[in-house]
């Protein structure tokens, strides 16, 4: 697997790992989404907790000018009015005070950039203003015109209604939003301008929102317009069945595998972990695009609404599976993964958490115990201890990017190491997994990294092996990093 080509996007510096390791840096190979968190918050989570633990970068919402919908649902930052910088997460001084305080963390900011569409099709004659007081109506923005759009003259709404004929999918309207014309020059040089704007300020990548919707080639054309080499992702869903295919967008960057999160949610609520090393490994043997090509998570803003992809996907709401499937996706030698940062929803459109102005609140991250059952405010899930401590287990071993040392009990309780660098253990079942191991790892006593403060170690012998003890619903990590003798 060719995950150097991953890392070179992610490093703070080139690094080899050594049994040493306390001069040295190590990779940051995690990037967490912040969705719908304000500009000064990012920052000030960037200095005091993204950089310290080791995560690589930030997705960040749409930063551009949006409408403003009735009752303020997450969605309306997928409705751009503009490319000004001023949005619900603030305004340009303060996205640019972020980009630059979490690059001086060693943290990338990578923007969530809508570039398919506008907003949603008003009728003839109607006119509203955007976040930034920027007028728009009926095919009619700031920087666009009728022309600038498709107009695809089928069903009647113009709208996608057929998922199986490519034409309607890249030319008619996703969802009733105007669709841009991005095969004609002026909209191409349009993008452009406003990705080279992000560049120039130091944002370090770009998630390509609905790329899907935009042919590959039209897509690598505007993204030959912008400067340096950002790093890019795009959302493809692809689960099979359809014309539109994810490989076709490895020409522009990386892709996200939504089959990963369905198939990881599966495997956690109603299968066996010992189905992910069985016959085929979990990956590519799945069938899955290539690990220097995926980016993976266990939800996304999306799916865990049930929308884009979505259905029976685990969420913060999913409480311990949840993070031990976290647990498992961080250790999993696969992909570049993304952790989803939350607020709490009760219903698809939820917006975030406001103040009596309806404007977005500053974050205060919930307890971990809250958040499963809450009905408001903000989970931060990256918070949680097991993630964060995964995050830099992740970045610990990514040299030996490879399994090793599989071994499970035939259904729900699974170990496997990386190489000499790390060793994980998930007990998924309602009973104590008790077990003498091989880990790969060089004698000595290791903190258990998943317990409270080291309140658990792991003694390995020198045969490789340790006798391993975890409690019903729970998970134990060691690696080389925390090595106590």
């Amino acid at each position: 697997m060719n995950y150097t080509g991953k890392i070179k996007n992610i490093l703070l510096s080139s690094v080899i790992l050594t049994a040493a390791f306390a001069a040295q840096a190590t990779p940051r190979t995690v990037m967490v989404h912040l969705f719908e968190w304000k500009w000064n918050d990012i920052a000030r989570e960037c200095e005091t907790y993204l950089g310290p633990n080791g995560f690589s970068g930030v997705q960040v919402s749409p930063p551009n000018e949006h409408a403003i919908v009735e009752g303020q649902p997450w969605y309306q930052r997928y409705q751009p009015v503009s490319y000004i910088l001023n949005s619900r997460s603030g305004n340009r001084e303060e996205f640019v005070n972020m980009v630059k305080t979490c690059k001086k963390a060693g943290v990338d900011i990578y923007v969530d950039a809508v570039i398919n569409h506008m907003t949603g099709i008003l009728p003839k004659g109607e006119e509203r203003i955007g976040s930034s007081g920027s007028k728009f109506g009926h095919f009619s923005y700031p920087d666009y015109s009728y022309d600038d759009f498709h107009h695809c003259g089928r069903n009647g709404d113009d709208n996608i209604h057929n998922y199986g004929d490519r034409y309607e999918v890249q030319n008619c309207a996703l969802v009733g939003l105007a669709d841009l014309k991005i095969e004609k020059d002026y909209v191409r040089d349009r993008i452009a301008k406003y990705l080279n704007e992000l560049v120039d300020i130091g944002v370090a990548g770009f998630r390509i929102d609905a790329a899907k919707h935009m042919s590959t080639n039209s897509l690598n054309e505007i993204l030959k317009r912008v400067k340096g080499n950002p790093y890019i992702y795009q959302e493809v869903i692809d689960q099979g069945g359809e014309p539109i295919q994810a490989s076709e967008y490895f020409q522009n960057g990386d892709v996200t595998e939504f089959k990963y999160s369905v198939d990881m949610s599966r495997v956690m609520q109603n299968g066996k972990l010992h189905w992910l090393n069985n016959k085929a490994q979990f990956g590519e043997g799945w069938a899955y695009m290539p690990s220097d090509k995926a980016v993976v998570f266990i939800d996304n803003h999306d799916n865990q609404r049930g929308h884009g992809g979505g259905g029976h996907i685990l969420n913060y709401q999913s409480g311990r599976q949840y993070e031990l499937a976290s647990v498992l996706m961080l250790a999993w030698p696969y992909g570049y993964p993304q952790v989803m940062s939350s607020f709490a929803f009760t219903s698809p459109n939820t917006s975030p958490p406001a103040n009596s102005d309806l404007s977005t609140k500053d974050v205060n991250c919930l307890s971990r115990e809250a958040g499963p059952q809450a009905q408001e405010g903000w989970v931060c899930e990256h918070r949680w201890p097991m993630i964060r401590e995964m995050v830099n287990f992740r970045n610990m071993t990514s040299s030996k990017f490879y399994l090793s040392n599989w071994w499970s009990n035939g259904n729900n309780q699974i170990a496997f190491s990386r190489g000499d660098l790390g060793f994980v253990v998930i007990n998924h079942e309602d009973q104590d997994l008790k077990q003498t191991l091989q880990t790969g790892m060089a004698e000595g006593l290791y903190c258990d990294v998943l317990s409270n403060n080291c309140e658990r170690t792991i003694q390995v012998r020198a045969n490789g092996e340790a006798d391993i003890a975890v409690s019903a619903q729970n998970a134990a990590a060691i690696h080389i990093g925390h090595k106590l003798n």
